[in-house]
């Protein structure tokens, strides 16, 4: 996501926010019309998965989500009163949490309404991280694929730790795994994917799933013609890199990816607890 892109949607989510019995609160309209969901109904089904995953965290519904309908102006001049809901950024973060990640304005509202201060920065930082841990679950997939095919067609795990090794010394420039942890300084017990920055972490990646995409599209059998696979798809990622102006092995560890998922998950569980209630003000 862009930081133009980012800045306008900071915008409009602090412009939304409003006091409502002394807490902070959106109004559900003002967030379908962000979410850009048309139909009402539509985004009362999100609201409505939320609602459910506040119920299920044991909090009680009506502290965070309360019907507050409003008065619209018709084109005529004339006004109408409409069903609307002001919620607590709790209510907001479960309804982002439900909602299409693939709509840009939720992916950032996942965010948004997690950090404790809504600070643009602070954002940007944890989209950041966010996008790296996604990256590194979707590498571990990426490779847990890998193995099942390779297994199916005469590769044991040996193997498979050779394969992927060697397709880390095409990517790495002649550095094998071992090298690129002492490089990095990653402990010889973790996976050296842990420590990769995001743009690395996607390399490997692609280069995984051209690999079993080819080895089926081929048909390929045996450690020898895997291996070569893997090896010519890793150089073809470096050689992109390379053409961009990156040279992998030459980019800085990140901070341990579990680390990073560790400090989210805190961030998430202390949403609920500063978000606030409306009952009761």
């Amino acid at each position: 996501m862009k930081t133009e892109q980012i800045k306008q949607l900071f915008e409009q989510f602090e412009n939304a926010c409003y006091e409502y019995k002394g807490i902070e609160c959106w109004s559900a309209r003002e967030l379908q019309s962000i979410f850009n969901y048309a139909e009402w109904r539509n985004f009362l089904k999100i609201v409505n998965k939320a609602k459910e995953a506040c119920e299920n965290s044991g909090t009680d519904i009506s502290n965070h989500f309360v019907e507050a309908n409003k008065m619209v102006e018709l084109g005529s001049g004339a006004k109408r009163e409409i069903e609307d809901m002001a919620l607590t950024r709790y209510a907001c973060y479960l309804i982002a949490q439900n909602g299409d990640a693939a709509k840009p304005a939720i992916a950032f509202a996942q965010t948004y309404f997690a950090v404790q201060t809504r600070k643009q920065e602070m954002i940007e930082e944890r989209l950041l991280d966010i996008a790296r841990v996604a990256a590194r679950e979707k590498l571990s997939k990426s490779e847990k694929k890998l193995s099942g095919i390779i297994y199916e067609r005469g590769v044991d795990d040996r193997g498979f730790a050779i394969i992927r090794s060697k397709g880390d010394q095409a990517l790495f420039g002649g550095f094998g795994t071992n090298e690129m942890k002492r490089k990095l300084q990653v402990p010889a017990n973790r996976p050296l994917a842990d420590f990769l920055p995001t743009l690395t972490i996607k390399a490997k990646d692609f280069a995984t799933e051209l690999t079993s995409h080819n080895i089926i599209e081929k048909d390929l059998k045996g450690e020898n013609f895997i291996s070569k696979e893997h090896v010519d798809n890793n150089l073809a990622v470096r050689k992109m890199l390379i053409e961009r102006g990156v040279k992998p092995e030459l980019l800085p560890s990140a901070d341990d990816v579990k680390k990073v998922q560790n400090k989210l998950r805190k961030e998430e569980k202390s949403i609920q607890k500063t978000s606030g209630g409306i009952k009761g003000k």
